[in-house]
């Protein structure tokens, strides 16, 4: 697939045929007559009508005016409109209720429409509105509602169908084809993945309708339907496809979320104790301890202290369980103290205040002797996906569904390394067998400029990737990737904000910079953690800024 730049006014046409044809090559077998008809019935239309009917499908709503679908490069709305009228894919006689019409006139046009039926014309639009609805008047086409208005308002009928060949070109309904068309994709290069039918994530016609399903529960739950309606949906949504399983898992922890906003605390329990999300079972601590079922939040939080389900619940539990304890007035459990890290007491001068405070410690640092760069996130990650980048393009069902992705989409599942793991276990060897230095040079001279998740091309200069390889441990390298791995939606942030480098002497440091008033985050705490049970060297610079003479 080639992407279309937006110098060309019809753009989004060429673009929304290549998705067409994307969808039809790699997804035949799952498309129904309707979806089949509609792909071979559009390559047939004029290029206006095409072109009209993208714009529909971009812009939000099914009913539009047509003089409000005036575009320079498509021409005569009505001569373009009339092949798809011709289909029944638009209609221009669709029943329209008050409330539609109202949000479609100019307040002079509903006057106009309803001359003769409104006690106070000259109120605002908005009261005109409560004035129409208390008329009880049943919906009917424009022609009846307002004879001889000039403009036509047309009705968009296939959103539905657009919709699903959305899904199986992006692999979500998040994403849109505004956001897809608008962008100019011809500015971003991307890794080139291999498609194959082994790869994709839906392979029978039941999945699309399930995953449609499953999004549309979603929505509903944003409009404000009641959980326990959609918790029945739910029930009957269940798959062995592990892609329609994870969103299903995502979609039930939503719904149990919404339940706690609403102080149903039975039944944001019973979904939380039925979802495999990562985060459920804290959850339902937390639906325990807002309840005030102190006994029952106790006894959950002390079980799952014995083996925590990753960092974040540790930290999470620690604060908990002291909390719970004097709740219950027993003796409060003791935190756990971790190993004091090394401090930096800081005093700059106040003109330095101008650079930031993490430049003015990085220049600092600088002039002490080595190296000293600003990284925060993006060293550690930027070598973490120069090594591993066979690993996390792979082509996996459900990871990538179209050419222009700039990583999986199943980068955050709690399942994404498990799925690789032979990958990794191959990138990490050349961790251990010393490889790993030309492995990632060479993929940063083959892949420079692709997109990707983890690498921040314009960050890895020459002298911070020399220095980086030269001073930084393998085995420091390894355990920091294997613990990004464990959690990469939360363990990506959080990783200190300098890193200084003594390159003769093969040794490093990472610091954490800390303004007047800043303290650190729980992301920034685990990763403290984490090195310090490792051996990594790292310490929290605090800076106060010198009173001006």
């Amino acid at each position: 697939m080639i992407a279309h730049s937006v110098d060309d006014p019809l753009y989004y046409l060429h673009n929304f045929r290549q998705v067409l044809g994307w969808v039809e090559q790699r997804y035949a077998d799952l498309l129904d007559t309707s979806e089949q008809a509609f792909i071979q019935s559009f390559a047939t239309l004029p290029a206006p009508s095409q072109a009209l009917l993208v714009r529909m499908v971009m812009r939000k709503g099914e009913l539009f005016r047509s003089d409000k679908l005036d575009y320079a490069e498509i021409g005569d709305v009505h001569v373009a409109l009339a092949p798809l009228l011709a289909l029944g894919w638009v209609d221009a006689q669709a029943p329209l209720s008050v409330e539609q019409l109202w949000a479609l006139l100019r307040k002079d046009e509903v006057v106009s429409c309803f001359a003769g039926q409104l006690q106070r014309p000259r109120a605002g639009k908005a009261e005109l509105l409560e004035q129409l609805q208390a008329l009880a008047l049943a919906p009917r086409p424009l022609v009846e509602w307002f004879p001889g208005f000039k403009v036509q308002i047309v009705q968009w009928r296939l959103q539905p169908l657009c919709d699903r060949l959305r899904l199986l070109f992006f692999g979500n309904l998040y994403q849109d084809w505004h956001e897809f068309v608008l962008a100019d994709l011809g500015v971003w290069r991307y890794e080139q993945v291999a498609f194959s039918d082994s790869s994709r994530a839906l392979r029978a016609r039941a999945e699309v309708d399930l995953a449609m399903a499953l999004h549309q529960c979603a929505e509903r739950l944003e409009q404000g339907e009641p959980p326990a309606t959609l918790l029945a949906l739910l029930e009957g949504l269940d798959s062995q496809n592990p892609w329609l399983a994870r969103r299903r898992s995502r979609v039930l922890f939503a719904l149990g979320q919404h339940c706690e906003r609403r102080a149903d605390w039975a039944l944001a329990l019973s979904i939380y104790s039925a979802c495999d999300h990562p985060e459920a079972r804290i959850r339902q601590v937390r639906v325990f301890e807002r309840s005030e079922q102190w006994p029952q939040a106790h006894a959950l939080a002390q079980s799952m202290a014995g083996a925590p389900a990753n960092p974040l619940e540790r930290q999470a539990l620690e604060r908990m369980l002291p909390r719970l304890a004097r709740k219950l007035g027993g003796p409060p459990r003791p935190r756990r103290r971790n190993a004091a890290v090394e401090v930096i007491e800081l005093q700059l001068p106040a003109e330095l205040a101008a650079l930031g405070v993490e430049e003015a410690v990085r220049v600092h640092l600088q002039g002490q002797g080595g190296a000293a760069h600003y990284v925060e996130n993006t060293l550690f990650n930027s070598l973490f996906g120069l090594l591993c980048w066979e690993a996390i393009f792979a082509p996996l069902p459900g990871a990538f569904f179209h050419p222009f992705q700039a990583g999986p989409q199943d980068l955050y599942d709690a399942d994404f390394q498990q799925r690789r793991a032979d990958l990794f276990a191959q990138c990490f060897a050349r961790l251990d067998d010393g490889s790993y230095r030309d492995a990632i040079r060479a993929c940063r001279g083959a892949k420079q400029g692709l997109q990707s998740p983890f690498v921040f091309w314009q960050m890895l200069e020459d002298q911070l990737l020399d220095h980086a390889l030269d001073c930084l441990p393998a085995a420091h390298l390894k355990a920091c990737f294997e613990r990004l791995l464990q959690d990469i939606r939360n363990n990506r942030a959080g990783m200190p904000d300098l890193i200084q480098f003594w390159p003769g002497e093969g040794r490093y440091r990472m610091v954490e910079v800390k303004g007047p008033g800043d303290r650190l985050q729980d992301n920034q705490l685990r990763w403290l953690e984490f090195y310090q049970q490792h051996g990594l060297p790292v310490a929290v610079c605090h800076v106060r800024w010198q009173a001006a003479a």
